[in-house]
């Protein structure tokens, strides 16, 4: 753990100077560990796959620029590779605001080192690729070459990250978009260019796992956000029953409070699926009531090593 304080340390330095405009957030952050980190791959030492389903602003009422919910699938699929010395993993995102779409797609390598007896500490870059759609925009001066119409630009760009997990607490990080590509979008008229920058973004997280009963769980958790404009945090927790039932509740600066159910199916508790049901608290007059999100995920049982170090004996070794 000591390894580990002075790079959350250097990313909390980092963070005042970190750009970025806002990113899809997920109320399920505690299971979402790919989403937020890109070490995150392989640190749990069984291979993954997870789908979150968001539905923000459910029912909100927008008669031009294709409504106003937006609307988001996360998918990833992470593993750990012991001849890599760490993990891998890939993300998929569709998150759709209003006229825009954006599709991405990550792939992230996580370089793992063991800490103590349970402690692992990962290292994780990502590449990803990203495409922004720009549909349909409403000019306030016609003509304006600023303004994008049916256009779209793809690029790539880099992230970084960090993760420490043991058996009772985890902690991670990470920086996206290093390489601060812009998006390009033309006009109506195909006579000028709109530009999007894709700068910076900021992720700190950490939970702990505390056992009140031999039945009982409390796990509180918390996230930190930070892009060119503002500031932002969740902090919640939830109680697990028996490692199978676990019912939270959660707290997202100036947008909402949210309570989460969920239940583990199967040998091992292989799936889970959860739901999460968001209550707009700030800024209600701008934005509809209730937001809604499902997570599914699957875990596939620890790897096996197949196969076994040459043990070497004076047994079979002979002397003319």
């Amino acid at each position: 753990m000591k390894k580990l304080l002075p790079v959350l340390l250097l990313v909390l330095l980092v963070a005042p100077f970190a750009q970025a405009q806002q990113q899809p957030q997920f109320t399920h952050y505690g299971f979402n560990g790919m989403q937020l980190s890109p070490a995150y791959a392989g640190i749990t030492n069984r291979p993954e796959f997870t789908s979150i389903y968001r539905y923000q602003w459910l029912g909100y009422d927008a008669s031009f620029d294709d409504g106003g919910s937006p609307q988001t699938l996360f998918l990833s699929a992470h593993t750990p590779v012991r001849l890599l010395h760490g993990g891998i993993g890939v993300n998929l995102m569709r998150d759709k605001i209003a006229n825009t779409t954006v599709l991405s797609a990550a792939l992230s390598y996580s370089l793992h080192i063991n800490i103590g007896e349970t402690g692992k500490l990962g290292l994780g870059i990502q590449g990803n690729a990203n495409n922004y759609k720009k549909g349909r925009y409403r000019a306030i001066d016609e003509g304006d070459p600023n303004v994008p119409f049916n256009s779209e630009d793809s690029k790539f760009d880099l992230g970084a990250g960090v993760w420490y997990e043991s058996e009772t607490f985890y902690a991670g990080g990470s920086i996206t978009n290093l390489l601060k590509a812009e998006y390009e979008f033309a006009d109506s008229a195909n006579t000028g260019k709109g530009t999007l920058l894709g700068e910076n973004h900021m992720y700190l997280t950490a939970g702990y796992h505390m056992p009140l009963t031999s039945d009982v769980t409390l796990t509180p958790t918390v996230l930190l956000k930070h892009d060119t404009e503002t500031f932002s945090f969740d902090v919640g927790g939830r109680l697990t029953y028996q490692e199978k039932y676990w019912a939270g509740v959660n707290y997202r600066h100036e947008e909402a409070v949210s309570a989460l159910v969920g239940v583990s199916l199967f040998q091992d508790n292989a799936l889970r699926v959860g739901y999460a049901l968001d209550l707009t608290t700030f800024n209600k007059a701008a934005k509809a009531p209730t937001s809604h999100e499902v997570m599914v995920n699957y875990r596939l049982p620890e790897p096996v090593i197949r196969f076994k170090p040459p043990v070497r004996t004076p047994r079979y070794f002979f002397t003319k």
